[in-house]
C-alpha cells in the first residue's frame, strides 16, 4: 500500500477522534437539523470505517508459484514482469500550500470572533440580570431611584420640562 493512502487514513482517523459530535448536536435547534446532522455523522463514520478497514491493510502478496503450476510459467512470468514494472506515482500535494495561509488567516479571524462573542455574551448576561432585578423592583421603585440608575433619562425629562415640551 502506498504511503500516501496510509497518511490519509491516519489523518482521517485522528480527525474523527477530535470531533465533538455531542457538543455540536446540543447546538442544533430544529428536528430537521438534527436529522441532517445524524445522517452527516453516519456518513462520516462509514467513510472513516471504510478507510480504516480497506486502506490500512497491506494487500496479500501474489503467490506466483501457485499460478505457474496451473497456467504455465511463461504466461505467469510475463504477468509478473508487467506487475513488477508498474510504478504508482507519488501523490504531490499542490493544493494545500495554496490554501493553508488562507485557512490559518480564517482560524485567527475565528478566534477573534469567538472572543468578541464571549464578551458580548457576558455583557448580555449582565444585562439580563439587571433587567430581572429591575422587573422585581419596578412596582415599588420611585422615579428618583429609577433616575439614579438612568441619569440620561433624568436629563432628557428635565430638558423637556424646562423647554415646556410635554410630548403633544
Amino acid at each position: 500500500m502506498s504511503g500516501t493512502i496510509k497518511k490519509v487514513t491516519n489523518v482521517a482517523f485522528k480527525a474523527s477522534k477530535n470531533i465533538d459530535w455531542d457538543g455540536m448536536a446540543k447546538l442544533l435547534v430544529s428536528d430537521e437539523a438534527r436529522k441532517e446532522f445524524s445522517s452527516l455523522r453516519r456518513a462520516f463514520e462509514e467513510v472513516n470505517s471504510t478507510l480504516q478497514t480497506k486502506f490500512s491493510q497491506e494487500p496479500e502478496p501474489i503467490d506466483w508459484e501457485y499460478y505457474r503450476k496451473g497456467i504455465g510459467s511463461r504466461l505467469v512470468d510475463m504477468y509478473k514482469e508487467a506487475y513488477d514494472s508498474i510504478e504508482i506515482p507519488k501523490f504531490v500535494d499542490t493544493v494545500t500550500p495554496q490554501y493553508k495561509p488562507k485557512f490559518d488567516a480564517l482560524l485567527v479571524e475565528l478566534k477573534e470572533a469567538e472572543q468578541k462573542s464571549l464578551k458580548e455574551s457576558e455583557r448580555l448576561e449582565k444585562e439580563i440580570v439587571e433587567v430581572q432585578e429591575m422587573k422585581k423592583k419596578i412596582s415599588t421603585m420611585t422615579a428618583d431611584e429609577y433616575f439614579v440608575k438612568h441619569p440620561e433619562l433624568r436629563k432628557k425629562f428635565d430638558d423637556e420640562i424646562r423647554n415646556d415640551y410635554w410630548g403633544y
